[in-house]
């Protein structure tokens, strides 16, 4: 059984890792129709599509798919991107054993006894988690409420600075490329953790 669960934890490992970097990241060899090519070539210039790999969907994902299919694409690997650079900073803050203060159920149970990583869900109560999930829920539908705002704001942030469109191209290629390294980080410290419990292996070198 643990054989089959290992085995299991790899594959999905490496679905996730191809999912996860398809879309955006060597031109497509795997016989995409050529009635695409023409929308592939306007997406082989968009930021992110950079050295060593260029343009690589493998899987597909933008076969004859128009610019709002892009878009929609990058808006969610942005999302997931911020999302693991917070998990991997989240996880190395809890495991050098910093926790919020005070309890975290009315039966007084404490922060500082969660465990680190995926353990800290099996031992916070179901209530907490689906807590957790509603909030998210509400993030996200409020986020798509100030979407256009958030974005001019930002852009007139990015102006006032006195950054030209390189540079601001630059700093979103950076936070793509750093997203994608932690999509990886994370998913790497879930499996080594569910493996044997060492998701550092640094330690053991």
């Amino acid at each position: 059984r643990t054989t089959s669960i290992k085995m299991s934890l790899k594959l999905a490992t490496f679905a996730a890792a191809l999912m996860g970097a398809s879309a955006f990241v060597a031109p497509n060899q795997m016989g995409v129709a050529k009635s695409s090519s023409a929308l592939k070539m306007s997406f082989e210039n968009e930021i992110g599509v950079q050295a060593p790999l260029g343009f690589w969907d493998p899987l597909g994902l933008l076969a004859e798919a128009d610019q709002e299919r892009f878009d929609r694409l990058r808006t969610v690997e942005i999302k997931h991107g911020r999302i693991s650079m917070l998990a991997i900073l989240g996880h190395l803050v809890t495991t050098a054993g910093v926790r919020l203060p005070g309890a975290y159920d009315l039966a007084g149970d404490q922060f500082s006894s969660l465990p680190t990583g995926l353990k800290a869900l099996s031992a916070l109560p179901a209530a907490g988690v689906a807590q957790t999930i509603g909030f998210i829920g509400l993030i996200e539908l409020g986020f798509a409420q100030i979407k256009e705002e958030l974005e001019a704001d930002c852009e007139a942030r990015m102006d006032a600075a006195g950054w030209d469109d390189e540079k601001k191209d630059s700093k979103r290629a950076i936070e793509l490329n750093n997203g994608r390294a932690a999509q990886m980080g994370i998913l790497a410290l879930m499996v080594h953790e569910q493996l044997d419990n060492n998701p550092y292996i640094i330690n053991s070198l």
